[in-house]
């Protein structure tokens, strides 16, 4: 009988420590999607002037594009110590990627194949 209370008590501790994980989980996912939607908004007029600044053959038009999208936030970890990042535009199927650190953007390449 002792043997069953201690293994019943041990199920049950472990569906509580399981839904607390679920939980602590969750909230840290709601403040991580909070961060980042405040962080892309912080960004995004910065990037729409810098790409419609950036000089390029093919001209980026944000305002007064027909077909505008925000893909987002991107980032990659490059190295053991270097996270890159970008926010990238496209308007009229043309690509922007702007670096929110160095406030540099460029046109029409390839985030992933960004030095």
């Amino acid at each position: 009988m002792t043997f069953q209370r201690i293994v019943i008590a041990l199920l049950v501790l472990i569906v509580a420590g399981l839904g607390a994980i679920g939980y602590v989980e969750w909230k840290i996912a709601v403040q991580a999607r909070t961060l980042k939607a405040f962080v892309e908004g912080y960004v995004f007029n910065e990037a729409v002037m810098a790409c419609e600044q950036a000089k390029s053959s093919t001209p980026f038009k944000w305002n007064g594009g027909k077909s505008t999208s925000v893909i987002g936030l991107n980032s990659v970890k490059t190295d053991k110590y270097n996270v890159s990042a970008s926010y990238t535009l496209v308007a009229d199927s043309v690509y922007c990627d702007y670096d929110p650190i160095k406030r540099k953007a460029e046109i029409g390449s390839s985030f992933l194949e960004r030095e």
